[in-house]
């Protein structure tokens, strides 16, 4: 009556998504990209692993997608631009690598990727603390005042 559970599973999945990006606040939505990107490359290689090329093809072409239009999309160009060239150029980087890992079927370059994801991610992650440290000075002091 309701459809296979598989399709269930994945509508659910889809909701728990909307759900957490309606929620997340603009640091948590890039960690979610970071995250999101990092999962299609490690199901990219388990792709490449058993042989499922199409597999592999789709879960690159998520990846790029999520550095393209939401990594690189939301770079602040007004507030760094330097800082914003630069992470244009290593996602520009990450997209060639990924792509050649595609094409040539090599896991080397979406290894690399992920790995400059990872260092791009686990420095993202340690802005939040500070950020939110200051942010939370920054209105005590406006409290005081």
């Amino acid at each position: 009556m309701f459809g296979s559970s598989k399709f269930g599973t994945r509508a659910y999945e889809h909701t728990g998504v909307e759900t957490g990006v309606m929620a997340a606040d603009p640091h948590k939505l890039i960690q979610m990209l970071f995250e999101g990107a990092r999962v299609s490359i490690a199901k990219a290689l388990v792709a490449l692993e058993r042989g499922d090329i199409a597999r592999k093809g789709e879960s690159i072409g998520r990846a790029v997608n999520i550095i393209v239009e939401g990594l690189n999309a939301s770079l602040s160009w007004d507030a760094n631009p330097e800082m914003a060239d630069r992470l244009a150029s290593l996602y520009d980087y990450m997209v060639r690598r990924l792509t050649e890992g595609n094409l040539n079927n090599d896991a080397g370059p979406l290894r690399e990727a992920d790995r400059l994801l990872g260092e791009l991610e686990s420095a993202w992650s340690q802005i939040a603390p500070n950020r939110r440290a200051a942010l939370g000075a920054a209105a005590d002091l406006q409290a005081t005042a």
